[in-house]
């Protein structure tokens, strides 16, 4: 028999509440966006320009991260930040979060710099160029999600429902193609950096750090209790061993 539609339905947006580190990184780009108006120094000292890095302020390879041309980029940038970021941590725990967004958005200013040294015109115009934005670790954050969540439904241009591996690999083909052009390339050179350093961090073995810590402390508390008791595992022969998760 047909259930009822109930009237109860509730239709939320997004993934919930924000998790401590994804607040803690919106506020402080926030923070930022608002001062740079007043304090003109920290464009000056704390953008990315690839020229600059190379003469000694390597410290712009972190900071860039931090800084927003206006207030759609930061906006966009915040709400995947939110979107994608809240349900990362929740699963990965905030260390490790916390580790992935700085080793993905640095990674990408990195990347970014060696490729200003290339041969191309599309490189070479990186080279003196201003680069600011979140925007390498959010990439970083979407390929991570596209990995736990493939099948997960996200709605490209807000109206065409795709996986979210699907999504990923189209906007990884985008800031490629972009990236070998003579213009748009400074930020997506940055996106594409994103995506590559996160793709080879999590293939790395490090998928699940905390969660392969606990699996070991509880397996070792399950066989000392086995031990002492005399509890030998009994069941179908594949599932020993097995992890639950």
């Amino acid at each position: 028999m047909r259930r009822p539609p109930s009237r109860d339905l509730a239709y939320a947006f997004g993934p919930g509440p924000l998790s401590p580190a994804v607040k803690a990184l919106i506020v402080t780009n926030v923070v930022m966006f608002l001062a740079m108006p007043f304090v003109p120094a920290i464009a000056d000292y704390l953008t990315l320009v690839p020229a600059e890095v190379l003469h000694g302020r390597v410290w712009q390879v972190v900071t860039y991260m931090f800084l927003h041309g206006n207030l759609a980029h930061i906006f966009f940038n915040m709400l995947a930040l939110w979107m994608f970021g809240t349900e990362l941590e929740r699963r990965w725990g905030t260390p490790f979060f916390l580790k992935f967004y700085a080793v993905t958005g640095i990674g990408a200013g990195v990347l970014t710099v060696l490729f200003s040294l290339l041969p191309f015109a599309a490189a070479q115009q990186l080279y003196q160029a201003n680069i600011i934005g979140a925007s390498g670790a959010i990439f970083g954050l979407l390929l991570a999600y596209a990995l736990y969540f493939p099948e997960r439904q996200i709605y490209m241009y807000l109206v065409f429902p795709i996986p979210a591996r699907v999504f990923v690999a189209i906007i990884g083909a985008i800031a490629f193609l972009s990236s070998l052009g003579d213009s748009g390339g400074v930020a997506s050179a940055t996106h594409l950096g994103g995506l590559a350093v996160a793709y080879v961090y999590l293939k790395s073995g490090r998928m699940h750090p905390i969660a392969e810590i606990k699996y070991r402390y509880l397996k070792w508390k399950i066989n000392r209790v086995r031990k002492k008791f005399d509890v030998y595992s009994g069941g179908r022969a594949n599932d020993y061993d097995r992890r639950v998760h």
